[in-house]
């Protein structure tokens, strides 16, 4: 069987920037192992599965190691994929995903996605990740990932995992991110995932279902400008809308081929 496949830097305007995702479109689901396979062989942090049904489009995301449920920079690339290279004539996308309907509006070339809010808690942080650290947070919160809050932007940047150690928990399908006030942005942020095997990931939008109304609601602000630091890093506009976020980002297409499945 022979597929569509291209790869996607998401959040960026500029090739081998941002974070890489592959997408795959599809006139019918293939088993679940299957789509895990490709997402293995793919070897990025997210590969995109979807199918259009007219009205919706149904939108699965996989790592390499398990589907998630919610993936920001895959949804991102999928719009993309849609708009400017499949021609898709509608200026609004509705995905049918896991976390519920997603909308993805395009405008001057901005992908707008609606997401859900997920306003962290207060917690404590599990003596695991906190040996992991180089840099211990000043504070603690959870959603569906550990938020950890420092500082400064230059502990965000200065921050090390000690993996053989960090490796010890698993949080499927979260995730830690560090994060702190920015310095030529409202927050700066990265992110970790435990047992997976990208460690690091580039740009995280479903972090930020997080990230916004925390730093709206600590900063007194709706809108918000966002960096997320890595090797590639990225940048996030960002809207806090109660109960839904918006960030906003552009993409940049790197390879079209196929794959062969049989």
């Amino acid at each position: 069987m022979k597929l569509e496949l291209y790869q996607i830097d998401a959040f960026t305007d500029e090739i081998f920037h941002g974070n890489p995702a592959c997408v795959v479109p599809l006139k019918n689901w293939l088993p679940d192992e299957t789509l895990l396979k490709i997402a293995s062989e793919n070897a990025v942090a997210e590969t995109a599965f979807f199918i259009d049904n007219g009205h919706t489009i149904h939108l699965r995301w996989f790592t390499p190691e398990i589907e998630m449920d919610l993936c920001g920079h895959a949804t991102l690339a999928t719009a993309h994929c849609l708009v400017s290279i499949l021609n898709y004539e509608n200026n609004r996308i509705v995905f049918e995903t896991k976390s519920g309907e997603l909308t993805v509006d395009v405008k001057g070339g901005f992908y707008y996605m609606d997401f859900p809010s997920r306003m962290p808690e207060i917690s404590t942080l599990p003596d695991v990740i906190s040996k992991s650290l180089n840099i211990q947070p000043k504070e603690v919160f959870k959603s569906r990932d550990y938020i950890l809050v420092y500082d400064s932007e230059e502990d965000i940047k200065n921050i090390k995992i000690e993996r053989s150690v960090f490796d010890l928990i698993n949080l499927d399908p979260g995730g830690v991110i560090v994060t702190a006030a920015g310095t030529d942005s409202d927050f700066v942020s990265r992110y970790f995932t435990p047992q997976s095997s990208i460690l690091e990931d580039p740009v995280t939008g479903s972090a930020h279902c997080s990230l916004i109304p925390f730093w709206s609601s600590r900063l007194g602000k709706d809108k918000l400008f966002a960096r997320q630091f890595s090797q590639r890093g990225g940048q996030l506009y960002c809207e806090n809308k109660n109960e839904r976020v918006i960030m906003a980002g552009k993409a940049r297409t790197y390879s079209m081929g196929h794959l062969w499945i049989e």
